[in-house]
């Protein structure tokens, strides 16, 4: 299948590990020129060369703050005028925070939604007005699926990720008309340092896989999955390939959560 990337402009917030790296190679791989955003340069530096080494792929890196509105709008003018303009934006920065209703203090609450919530919508106002300039683009909002089904002490994030299903699709309904769609993929359990973090603290005996495959995870498909496959349905969505696909959301999580 031709996904029709070559010469496409990226940017991925969150870039440098996890998710976020994962879909800057699986861009680049493809012919996309990429731009990958987080907060420490050292770490950004280190994907970049990763991902060259990959794929021989064109990258720019942008140490900024994305829930600094300021520095959203620098990130994606430093994108466009390195490049040429900017066709696709995957809003992959995040954390993990959950903790029960009572345990979550204001501050947390305003530095998740500002991360989460407002850190999208800073970096989409930025790169929409790009967008329409080309004639169209892709927007990809990573969530998770506890915004669609929130368990119990999952706060803040469980809140952040559900305003930002609301967001996906009001931005998906009102940009429309300038051919700039917008989809979200809701995560579910994926390989990330965190996870790895839990494995090494839990089962330091065990392997990877057999950590992965433990029923206790309560996975349908068996395992937890990896970042790659993550990045997969990211780069589809915001591919030629799924040009008729805007305003809907993808779980990526092995079958895990009870909703669609």
């Amino acid at each position: 299948m031709e996904l029709g990337l070559q010469g496409k402009i990226a940017l991925v917030t969150g870039g440098s590990k996890g998710i976020g790296l994962a879909t800057a190679i699986a861009l680049a791989a493809e012919g996309a020129k990429v731009a990958i955003v987080a907060r420490s340069e050292d770490t950004l530096q280190a994907a970049a060369e990763q991902i060259r080494k990959q794929t021989g792929g064109d990258v720019l890196v942008i140490a900024a703050d994305v829930s600094v509105e300021a520095q959203a709008k620098q990130a994606v003018e430093q994108t466009a005028e390195h490049f040429g303009g900017l066709d696709i934006l995957v809003n992959n920065a995040g954390t993990s925070a959950a903790a029960s209703f009572e345990e979550v203090s204001a501050e947390s609450w305003d530095s998740d939604l500002d991360l989460k919530l407002l850190g999208a919508v800073h970096f989409a106002r930025a790169a929409v007005p790009h967008m329409r300039k080309a004639g169209g683009g892709a927007i990809v909002n990573v969530t998770a699926v506890k915004g669609k089904a929130p368990s119990a002490s999952s706060l803040p994030t469980s809140v952040s990720r559900a305003a930002g299903l609301a967001l996906t699709k009001a931005m998906s309904k009102d940009l429309a008309s300038g051919n700039i769609r917008v989809n979200a993929v809701c995560i579910g359990l994926i390989r990330s340092d965190q996870i790895e973090r839990k494995w090494k603290a839990s089962a330091p005996e065990a392997t990877w896989e057999q950590f992965a495959a433990d029923p206790r995870h309560d996975i349908p498909l068996g395992r937890i999955g990896e970042a790659e496959e993550a990045a997969n349905v990211i780069t589809f969505l915001v591919s030629g390939a799924a040009s008729y696909v805007t305003g809907t959301s993808v779980n990526i999580d092995g079958g895990s959560a009870a909703v669609l």
